[in-house]
């Protein structure tokens, strides 16, 4: 099951489940109607999954029930005075385990990632690819691209792929500008920026990239960092990463780097092209730190077992 439909647009079709679907909203007689209708063995939820009256319905039925990738702060609704019951439950059986996230994205790295339109577009030049970006990152993004360095690449894959706004960042771009759904036929080395107006490829396009951009660090909060990271080159980000532990992690160590304006995004990029041992320094802090934290699946699904 999925709450938002930025995960269940993209797993709605997944032959790894008999059933994707939505979890209903959260109340007493969703969850006792939902779990009336599915009968789970066992319930796993996920990060910041947690749901008071799904969690109160399943230890009624005494079902069993994990919350992995668990993440707390003190600054989390649980912690404060109007918690609730949540912050007295009093939960003793833990364990340390990591993030399934971290052996995710290393799986990206055994798969085939070989793209051959970016093959194409490339042609062995440098590139930055930003993804999953907004109007703000694209803000900072633009000036660069319009006035930067003329032999870097550009691929933008904007979070929102809906026409007009594609249609929007495109006219905002004085370079030679392709969109993804405009590839056939084309000679897509003689272009310089590349719109990806579709969902899925993002991963796989990180890994034609020198740089990258990882958008939402601006308001709309941060997205996947670990994406690229894993294929070990720098990470940019907007100002906005507190409560995302591997971007605060990897900002400390210096493979996350932060811009809050366009002529800091200016300097930066033109610091990590001028000096490869800097690109390349700055990419292995990233691809280390992931390799380092990989194994909670391995716990995660021993344990698992012995449960089913």
């Amino acid at each position: 099951t999925f709450f938002s439909p930025s995960g269940y647009e993209v797993k709605k079709n997944t032959a790894a489940a008999d059933l994707v679907t939505y979890l209903p909203m959260d109340t007493k007689k969703n969850a006792m109607k939902f779990l009336d209708l599915v009968n789970p063995k066992l319930v796993i939820f996920v990060k910041y999954e947690i749901w008071p009256n799904y969690l109160r319905a399943l230890s009624q039925r005494n079902i069993p029930t994990l919350l992995i990738s668990a993440l707390f702060k003190e600054n989390q609704i649980y912690f404060k005075s109007y918690g609730g019951f949540i912050s007295k439950i009093n939960i003793k059986n833990t364990a340390i385990s990591g993030d399934t996230r971290f052996d995710r994205v290393i799986e990206i790295l055994e798969r085939d990632n070989n793209l051959a339109f970016m093959e194409n577009f490339k042609n062995g030049a440098k590139t930055l690819v930003a993804g999953s970006t907004w109007p703000d990152d694209e803000e900072v993004l633009i000036p660069y691209i319009n006035n930067g360095e003329s032999s870097l690449k550009f691929v933008l894959a904007p979070h929102n792929i809906k026409p007009e706004h594609i249609n929007k960042l495109k006219s905002s771009i004085n370079k030679k500008t392709i969109l993804y759904s405009e590839l056939e036929n084309k000679d897509l080395s003689a272009y310089e920026v590349l719109i990806i107006d579709t969902i899925g490829l993002l991963t796989k396009i990180y890994s034609y990239a020198e740089i990258s951009y990882v958008g939402g660090g601006f308001a709309t909060g941060l997205h996947n960092t670990l994406e690229p990271a894993v294929y070990g080159i720098p990470v940019i980000i907007g100002p906005s990463f507190k409560g995302f532990k591997e971007a605060e992690d990897l900002v400390n160590k210096g493979g996350v780097l932060v811009v809050k304006s366009p002529a800091e995004f200016f300097t930066l990029v033109n610091d990590l092209l001028k000096d490869e041992e800097h690109l390349k320094r700055t990419g292995d802090i990233n691809s280390t730190y992931v390799s380092e934290n990989k194994g909670a699946s391995i716990q995660i699904m021993a344990y698992v077992r012995t449960l089913i």
